[in-house]
């Protein structure tokens, strides 16, 4: 860029760019004048070689003359009204030196009026260079003020193609490099100083640096979560580089780079999968994902449309989600789109027929734990009796497989909503001993990252809004996985059912939320304020511990034993016979259906080992229900 080019320069160095823009100005100013004079004609009617001395003596003169009058003294940079007045006596020196060399030798055909038209043009053409540059530096000034600066972490080729890039940028700009390799330290990169990551502290001061960039694309996890650790206390917005072929310029704004995400935060380091698990249940079959709407459903369906299925039949209430992902899997994989609920047993059973089904993902659950508290007999159907009505039909229809997505929240539970799963996963125990066809299988794993609902989607836009963040306690922790990670486990575990077992995905450990919650914070460039920092960006608040919610989640009641996969565990969990959970389970609907949440309660915990609900309350006590008919059994389809 032209003003970086010239701020490099040394102060005689730009005095001689000045003076060499002088030098040609004035003789380029008579030469104007001289054409003016004549009308453009002057080529063919006068000899211009005969006027040299004029030409020589306005150089010779002139830049003497601006010399002396101070005007090399003058920043360009802030040049004002003394400028121009130095630029007009130099100009008026210069034209009475023309003026005498005119008359005193002889110039056959040298017009009189030419030195006025010199004086004038030459005045323009020094003055207007200075101006010219004066204003497309400010423009420069102004539009680098908004720039947003950043130091780049790494000096390898990915860093040094991001300099370079990011120099074109209408958003950031570099201004330094660091790395912790001391053979890069004191190394110049397109323009960049390279420094030691100890210096980011002293640079962040001295340029207001704002983002760093992190462009270690071939690092490994662990070393990419260990270099987002070491910027986590500094003050600044930590930015990743996945890739240097998602690096587009476009429009003058730079794609291809991230935020950072929880993901790099966690600890975790993914397995990869095992091919023959990965596609043992799914490859050349017809598939069917109930919920497929939602975040592990779409996840879900995404990845088995990769595996080559038969067919892949989508199953959701929500029109619209079951509308934009038929739109993006179509050309994938053979997909077959179905409007409906697992409640309803005939639809679930035709269904499973008409498409030949081998194996069932089912996925369909009201998963938030708030909601389902104030929502209590809504959510048991839909989990409990929904996974019922899909397990008979597809017991009914000769499937092969059929999996459970189940959660952390039905181990100890304290809410209705693990309670429902956990009484989904005893149908399904039970099921199993009244079938030798169909294999049933759960598996169970905590909070899924950026699901709907997750508490990671929440922090960053109580992040970009201000503020504050909510936790809900100071020791909640939480276990966490990937939602890819968590499909692919899921494909994985399916493959390895023998029928009636409960698999646990290994969630590494557990992280505690208001630890996230300020690292978050911190790596978005933000402070945290507290009353260590009082002045700080972002707030943290505590609200408290939710209805149905626990400080810690549990994954297992009992031991687990490992399989073929090393992060699939395989546990054999306690389970009443379909003799005696079909009969609590109708007292359960029939609570259900008549709004009766103490016969809710006491049956759940009655049911479920380890429960522990608390007072179950209508949130909105209605004044005028009708009870519906009480149900005969819970048994749907025979």
């Amino acid at each position: 860029m032209l003003v970086e080019f010239i701020e490099g320069l040394e102060r005689w160095q730009k005095k001689a760019v000045a003076i060499a823009l002088d030098c040609a100005m004035l003789p380029f100013a008579l030469w104007c004048a001289l054409q003016l004079r004549y009308g453009g004609a002057a080529t063919h009617s006068v000899d211009f070689t005969s006027f040299w001395p004029v030409f020589v003596v306005s150089v010779l003169i002139g830049v003497p003359a601006f010399a002396a009058v101070g005007l090399y003294r003058h920043i360009i940079r802030y040049m004002g009204w003394e400028a121009i007045g130095a630029v007009m006596k130099g100009t008026t020196i210069a034209t009475i030196a023309v003026i005498a060399v005119a008359y005193m030798l002889p110039m056959a055909g040298f017009p009189r009026s030419a030195p006025l038209i010199f004086w004038l043009l030459s005045f323009c053409y020094v003055a207007g260079t200075r101006f010219a540059v004066r204003a497309y530096a400010e423009r420069v000034v102004r539009r680098n003020a908004a720039r947003k600066r950043v130091v780049i972490y790494g000096g390898g080729a990915a860093g040094a193609q991001l300099a370079q890039r990011l120099k074109q940028d209408r958003y950031y700009r570099p201004v330094a490099i660091i790395d912790a390799d001391k053979r890069v330290h004191g190394r110049v990169i397109h323009g960049l100083a390279a420094h030691p990551v100890e210096s980011l502290a002293s640079l962040i001061t001295e340029h207001v640096v704002s983002h760093v960039f992190v462009a270690l694309p071939s690092a490994s996890e662990a070393e990419r979560r260990e270099v987002i650790e070491s910027l986590e206390p500094y003050p600044v917005h930590v930015r990743l580089i996945p890739d240097l072929d998602a690096l587009v310029l476009r429009h003058g704004k730079l794609g291809g780079i991230r935020d950072i995400d929880t993901t790099d935060l966690l600890g975790r380091n993914e397995i990869s999968p095992l091919p023959h698990l990965l596609r043992g249940s799914v490859s050349g079959q017809a598939v069917l994902v109930t919920g497929a709407g939602g975040s592990i459903g779409s996840e879900l369906c995404r990845q088995i449309a990769r595996l080559e299925p038969r067919k892949l039949v989508l199953l959701d209430q929500n029109e619209f989600a079951l509308f934009r992902l038929e739109n993006e899997l179509r050309d994938v994989a053979p997909v077959a789109s179905v409007l409906g609920s697992v409640l309803d047993g005939a639809l679930m059973e035709r269904c499973l027929r008409m498409h030949r089904v081998d194996t069932v993902y089912h996925a369909a659950a009201y998963k938030h734990v708030s909601l389902v508290e104030n929502n209590i007999p809504q959510g048991i159907k839909n989990n409990t009796f929904g996974t019922l009505c899909a397990a008979q039909a597809a017991v009914s229809a000769g499937v092969s497989r059929f999996i459970l997505i189940s959660t952390d929240k039905a181990v100890r539970t304290r809410s209705v909503m693990g309670a429902s799963k956990r009484l989904a996963e005893m149908v399904l125990q039970a099921q199993q001993e009244r079938t030798g066809k169909t294999r049933f299988a759960v598996v169970r794993f905590g909070n899924v990252l950026v699901s709907s609902g997750s508490v990671v989607p929440l922090f960053l836009e109580q992040i970009d809004t201000g503020g504050p963040v909510t936790v809900t306690h100071a020791d909640a922790t939480r276990y966490f996985m990937t939602l890819s990670e968590a499909a692919g486990l899921v494909l994985q575990a399916a493959s390895l059912a023998s029928g009636g077992e409960v698999f646990v995905l290994d969630m590494g450990k557990a992280v505690n939320i208001h630890d996230l919650a300020r690292k978050t914070v911190r790596l978005r460039g933000y402070t945290v304020r507290d009353e260590a920092n009082p002045r700080g960006d972002i707030e943290i608040e505590f609200i408290g511990l939710r209805p149905g919610e626990k400080l810690k989640e549990d994954l297992l009641t009992d031991d687990a034993a490992g399989t073929e996969h090393p992060k699939i565990l395989r546990t054999a969990e306690p389970h009443k016979p379909w003799s005696e959970l079909r009969p609590a389970l109708d007292a359960l609907l029939r609570a259900c259906d008549e709004f009766d949440y103490e016969g809710i309660k006491r049956t759940i915990e009655s049911l479920v080992e380890a429960a522990d609900l608390a007072e179950l309350m209508d949130p909105i006590p209605p004044d005028n229900v009708v009870p519906m008919p009480v149900r005969e059994s819970a048994e749907v389809g025979g």
